[in-house]
């Protein structure tokens, strides 16, 4: 739709934006016939001798945000001043009516109008994805995983991981930018620039990223509510290649992972400046993110080490880091090498790897040769003694993660201060306590509350960008959300008034069977969605990881299919009595002050 819309609007073809294979074609000519001259012409021409340009300074200003409010007060009220006692009366009327409007429901006849499926048309089986489990392959010490699909024309899409619970969680925050380091700051004999030629040289790309979540505890009642003692924490580089590149991609893989540059202060003091950067964009654009985390953090521990890794306390981190690499850099770079060193040279470090291959047959057949290699290759003891069993064992973690919890993330209501004009507001609990079983019926109401009631008055009423809800049936967490929403403290009473509305609701669906099925189809459809090669290897691979079971996605799918009228009434009990509420808020000052004076107090933080 984007790249229609990019000509469309331009009174161009909405087709001819989507026909990439005639310019790609010809732009591949171009270059087999002058190498890299096409890009040089392009820069020369419209960069080097362009002659339009603008020069723009920008000041930073403390009190932009007061004159601005000040200015659209005085705005408005010389509007008012300018009107009639008639005219205010009509524009009052006229506010009525909308927001009755807004309110309303559509009309039965109205949404007949639409086709729509049929519960009978839904598939009742759930969709598995092919996953074949190789453990100590080849007498390796390293379980392989192969996703056998259909076509994916001759590519091999490959994830690699490592166990990171050797590491203290004081070593922790440092992980994401050890992980950056691993691919750009150069590895074995190439410099940064040279390591990333040869990554888009030969391979679709790599990627490093970090996985911690809770999984099921082998032996446990996967319906209920665990501990979240349990848990998977993995440093996974993903690429993808051509089978006949398959064994540079795995190559640079081992190459980064081993032999990853780590001693370029220059590099690092501007990996953390651009991450500083990124992180204050982030809370400030992305805010409903940022306090979905913090409210994460302070109920489960892989929620913390979210929080630690990715999230406002992240940021904090990142200034002492820099700090740090300003400063003192020795003492950096030894943790950062410690880091290293302590994933690596760990005796069950190769019973903690895990190498993962999706492809079709030919694919599969072909890169095997440079599979065996790279597994033969890696560092470790294939004999080494077997790492803990944290599918059964306590996360080395969790207990200290709960103590700085406990300090750090107590539960209470937060407000973080950024300059902008609008909120990001968040309010989150326990739906479930640990031992609860969760029922299926749950994640259909959940997005019935997210696509109706808080459409309806966050965003439709309310203003906002958005409004929504999000809950995990693995941990029992349940959050509201907003974006870019113009209120602060009616959301608030908007997510308050939410029990009373789905109550009201469990009434008109007992009445409504075609709206009860309406809501069972639209979540069965966020399930069913189509998913390409890759995503069905790591959806299968994430399934593995977690210990979740065939068996207890059939009956979650089962109990959706099945979700009464009677579960939104459960759910709405639920909620009412969510177990111990907090609120996370990203906001403007004056904001927050308004907020207070409504009676909605918060801890302030200023976050630049």
């Amino acid at each position: 739709m984007l790249g229609s819309m990019s000509k469309w609007i331009y009174d161009e073809s909405p087709t001819e934006a989507l026909k990439f294979e005639e310019p790609l074609a010809e732009l591949k000519a171009k270059i087999a016939e002058s190498g890299s001259q096409v890009f040089q012409d392009l820069a020369k021409k419209y960069l080097v001798e362009n002659k339009h340009r603008s020069t723009v300074e920008m000041v930073p200003s403390k009190t932009l945000e007061a004159e601005q409010l000040k200015e659209e007060q005085d705005r408005l009220a010389d509007i008012k001043k300018s009107l009639s006692e008639e005219e205010v009366q009509d524009i009052i009327i006229k506010t009525k009516a909308l927001k009755e409007l807004q309110a309303a429901e559509d009309p039965p006849e109205a949404r007949a109008t639409i086709p729509s499926l049929e519960l009978s048309d839904l598939k009742r089986e759930e969709t598995e994805y092919p996953i074949a489990v190789s453990e100590n392959e080849n007498g390796s010490g390293i379980t392989v995983l192969r996703h056998e699909v259909g076509s994916t024309s001759g590519i091999a899409y490959v994830n690699f991981g490592i166990d990171l619970s050797v590491l203290p969680l004081a070593d922790v925050p440092l992980l994401p930018l050890f992980g950056r380091m691993l691919k750009e700051t150069g590895a074995g004999e190439y410099d940064s620039v040279a390591l990333s030629q040869k990554i888009g040289t030969n391979t679709g790309g790599i990627n490093v990223g970090l996985l911690t979540t809770a999984v099921h505890p082998e032996g446990g009642e996967e319906k209920k509510v665990g501990k979240g003692e349990q848990m998977c924490t993995k440093l996974y580089l993903q690429g993808k290649a051509t089978s006949d590149k398959t064994d540079e991609l795995l190559r640079l893989m081992k190459l980064m992972l081993t032999d990853a540059r780590l001693d370029s202060q220059t590099k690092v003091v501007e990996m953390l400046r651009e991450t500083r950067s990124r992180m204050e964009s982030m809370i400030q654009s992305s805010g409903h993110s940022a306090a979905n985390n913090r409210m994460k953090a302070r109920y489960r521990v892989a929620g913390y080490i979210d929080e630690i890794t990715s999230g406002i306390s992240y940021l904090d981190t990142v200034k002492d880091l820099l700090k740090q690499a300003e400063d003192d850099w020795p003492t950096l770079l030894a943790r950062l090498e410690n880091i290293r060193s302590t994933l690596l040279q760990n005796e069950s470090v190769r019973s903690g790897m895990f190498l993962d291959i999706t492809g079709d047959a030919k694919v599969l057949e072909a890169v095997q040769p440079t599979v065996d290699t790279f597994l033969k290759d890696l560092p470790g003891d294939a004999n080494g003694p077997k790492m803990f069993n944290f599918k059964k064992e306590v996360h080395p973690w969790v207990s200290e993660a709960r103590k700085c919890m406990a300090e750090m993330l107590p539960v209470k209501d937060e407000g973080f201060v950024v300059p902008t004009q609008v909120s990001y507001v968040g309010k989150a609990g326990l739906l479930f306590d640990e031992g609860e079983e969760v029922p299926g019926s749950a994640e259909v109401v959940a997005r019935f509350l997210r696509t109706g009631y808080l459409w309806d008055y966050v965003r439709v009423m309310g203003g906002a960008y958005g409004g929504f809800c999000t809950f995990s049936s693995f941990s029992g967490f349940f959050s509201f959300l907003s974006y870019r929403d113009p209120n602060l403290d009616k959301t608030i009473d908007v997510y308050d008034g939410a029990s009373a509305a789905l109550l009201a609701a469990a009434d008109a669906l007992e009445k409504d069977p075609e709206a009860l099925a309406t809501a069972i189809i639209g979540t069965i459809g966020d399930k069913d969605g189509p998913k390409s090669p890759d995503q069905k290897g790591f959806t299968a691979l994430n399934r593995w990881l977690v210990n979740e079971s065939a068996e207890l996605r059939q009956k979650q799918r089962d109990a959706i299919l099945n979700t009464k009228a009677s579960d939104f009434r459960d759910f709405a009990k639920r909620l009412e009595g969510i177990k111990s509420p907090s609120v996370a808020v990203v906001s403007s000052k004056a904001a927050f002050e308004a907020a207070a004076k409504a009676g909605k107090k918060m801890e302030l933080k200023e976050v630049f």
